[in-house]
């Protein structure tokens, strides 16, 4: 397929629905690497960034997981995601805040005042459960947002 093709409208229609099982549970899509700054470099408290993948642990497992996870009583004061391979520079962007780990996605990091306080990898929710994925999320936020 060309680069055309995977920047075109249609394609990102495509994955609409992997953008929205994100943001109908409260999360903020950010679509730039300005959107990224904005939301990030000023952030007090703690924000979840998920950045979103088209892989199927990201769909069978990470989106799921996440959701069950923010319906714990104590979650991040922010959640915002960003979409590798469709959303380039605002993932580039993002993963600049990930200062020591590698891309991954599907991923998860948790800031606290902007500050890389957690990170939850790809290799980290292959091959597990939601539950399992929900579970080790909630633990961060018992430990860094109460």
């Amino acid at each position: 397929m060309s680069i055309q093709f995977f920047e075109s409208d249609i394609y990102r229609q495509m994955f609409q629905q992997m953008r929205d099982e994100l943001t109908q549970v409260g999360f903020k899509e950010l679509l730039t690497a300005d959107e990224v700054k904005a939301n990030l470099d000023n952030a007090q408290g703690t924000t979840l960034v998920f950045v979103n993948s088209v892989c199927g642990c990201a769909g069978g497992i990470a989106r799921p997981g996440v959701a069950k996870a923010i319906q714990h009583s104590i979650r991040p004061d922010h959640l915002v995601t960003v979409f590798a391979g469709q959303d380039k520079e605002a993932t580039a962007e993002a993963r600049t805040y990930f200062v020591g780990y590698p891309p991954s996605s599907p991923s998860m990091a948790l800031l606290k005042d902007g500050k890389l306080v957690y990170m939850m990898e790809r290799h980290q929710i292959e091959g597990r459960d939601t539950d399992a994925v929900a579970g080790d999320l909630i633990r961060a936020f018992e430990q860094y947002c109460g």
